[in-house]
């Protein structure tokens, strides 16, 4: 346990946003970046923080993942959601969906590909099996719907085939292309943008109890790939209506310090 003193208990409004709280987050997270690039932790595990307060205390980051980016000095990463077997990563997370458009380009598309097919290889699958979602509807009818799935993710597809990535197929429809990775056919999907990822990940990992009022399960694992350095994470928000009353749901944290255990190739 290490702790920085970086809250005023006396000051401290659980449940609601703060520069404090915000600053405490960013630095405890900039903390255990340094201890793992100094070697001194094998890995990183990071629960949900609140962007809104982080940028309040003067800290512009959208997000964790640029944040351990900027430190490590990462120019090509991604991120990952996983749930069980199903995995999904992501051409571009936190920005608008009229700029994630904009960001479905062949090199980045292709990165994206190569750092899927590599993470996939590191969890000991020998041969990936990778679906390349398209952006459009029906992945654009051929131009009727949009050039993109034409004019810039086939040919990432192609060439990655180029490159020895022969698992890798698509466009894939976005609204079949997930229930066929749940089905089997699929080792990872990789997304065109942040909620096209997010949403079927998190349909499966989180159950509602319509009976009881309560989440039976939030489940599922955020890891950023491209990094020298394992950082695992929950794969929600913030919390504000359960914090400081003891009730919340930690089964989505111990996954993730269990998938980052698990990437170190060490026993717990």
């Amino acid at each position: 346990m290490l702790d920085m003193g970086l809250v005023d208990m006396a000051q401290l409004k659980r449940g609601e946003v703060s520069a404090m709280c915000g600053d405490a987050a960013f630095k405890y997270v900039t903390k255990v970046i340094e201890l793992a690039m100094d070697k001194k932790v094998d890995a990183t595990v990071t629960n949900a923080f609140n962007k809104e307060a982080v940028n309040l205390a003067g800290h512009h980051y959208s997000g964790h993942t640029e944040i351990y980016a900027d430190m490590t000095g990462t120019k090509n990463y991604t991120m990952m959601l996983a749930h069980e077997n199903l995995r999904v990563v992501h051409v571009s997370t936190h920005v608008s969906l009229r700029e994630a458009c904009d960001r479905v380009k062949k090199d980045r598309v292709l990165e994206v590909i190569e750092i899927a097919n590599k993470a996939c290889k590191d969890m000991g699958i020998e041969n990936p099996r990778i679906a390349v979602a398209g952006l459009n509807p029906h992945c654009g009818e051929n131009g009727l719907f949009g050039r993109e799935e034409i004019e810039e993710i086939t040919p990432a597809i192609e060439a990655a085939k180029a490159e020895g990535i022969t698992g890798v197929v698509g466009p894939c429809p976005p609204d079949s292309v997930f229930s066929q990775a749940l089905g089997g056919w699929y080792d990872i999907v990789v997304c065109m943008y942040h909620d096209q990822g997010h949403i079927p990940l998190k349909t499966v990992g989180f159950v509602y109890d319509r009976e009881k009022q309560e989440w039976k399960a939030v489940e599922g694992v955020n890891v950023t790939l491209g990094l020298p350095i394992i950082r695992a994470s929950v794969d929600h928000g913030t919390d504000f209506y359960h914090a400081g009353k003891g009730n919340g749901n930690e089964l989505s944290l111990v996954n993730a310090i269990k998938y980052a255990v698990k990437m170190t190739g060490r026993e717990a």
